[in-house]
């Protein structure tokens, strides 16, 4: 948390300088290719107002920022979604609504190019959340066991080494490869005192059940601890454990 804090102070404060820069000291080099445009359609724009509001943008999702900030102190669960979401949203938007003051004979391009980039930017997005919130289950099979969803396979129980039910999950220190997302870590991540582990964690909800094979180690949890230790008792007498 208080990583994910000086992330997004250092954002706010980049945000509120860039504006601040741009609105008051007039810095317009620092918009993506003002300076190699014609100097007629640099007076243009600073007549039409574009470099100005793309100032104000800037200190305005700086300020958004800030007014989302305390959900860091609360119970919120998608504080880290709700945040970026929202910074994502209201910068392409508002790229979106610069278009009309651009230069006539671009504005067109600039509402097509502008449109397009939020559309694939927010369908990406969407499909990455979608796959970082899929559901996953245990499915026990005649020989052996899968882990349904993204990043899921099948194992052997003759590969079962060790099988644990852990009442705390142990510290993760560094994602892999995979989705670290408020209430749901997914993928491969490095968990101390396991080394690297494929992680299938619903946060907060112990208990946690701790499988090694011949190749992998494996952390999951279900949706009720019940489950969990449903998971533990079945696969325990699967593989013999």
């Amino acid at each position: 948390m208080l990583l994910l804090l000086i992330l997004e102070l250092g954002i706010i404060l980049l945000y509120l300088i860039l504006g601040w820069a741009i609105l008051k000291k007039k810095a317009y080099w620092l918009l993506s290719g003002f300076n190699s445009r014609p100097k007629e359609e640099q007076l243009q724009l600073i007549d039409n107002g574009y470099p100005q509001r793309t100032g104000k943008l800037m200190i305005a999702t700086s300020a958004g920022m800030c007014l989302l900030l305390p959900l860091c102190f609360s119970s919120f669960k998608y504080t880290i979604e709700v945040q970026f979401g929202f910074m994502i949203v209201f910068l392409l938007a508002g790229f979106i609504y610069l278009s009309k003051y651009e230069v006539p004979k671009k504005r067109k391009r600039s509402y097509i190019i502008s449109t397009s980039l939020f559309i694939v930017v927010m369908g990406f997005i969407g499909y990455i959340m979608y796959l970082g919130y899929q559901d996953y289950q245990l499915v026990m099979k005649k020989d052996a066991f899968e882990i349904t969803g993204v990043y899921g396979e099948e194992w052997s129980y003759q590969d079962v080494k060790r099988i644990d039910l852990l009442d705390d999950m142990p510290e993760v220190t560094f994602r892999q490869n995979g989705f670290g997302l408020t209430t749901m870590s997914k993928g491969k991540f490095k968990v101390k005192d396991y080394g690297s582990s494929l992680l299938f964690i619903r946060k907060n909800d112990a208990p946690y059940l701790y499988i090694e094979t011949n190749k992998k180690k494996i952390f999951i949890n279900g949706k009720t601890p019940e489950q969990t230790k449903q998971w533990y008792n079945e696969l325990k007498a699967k593989s013999g454990g």
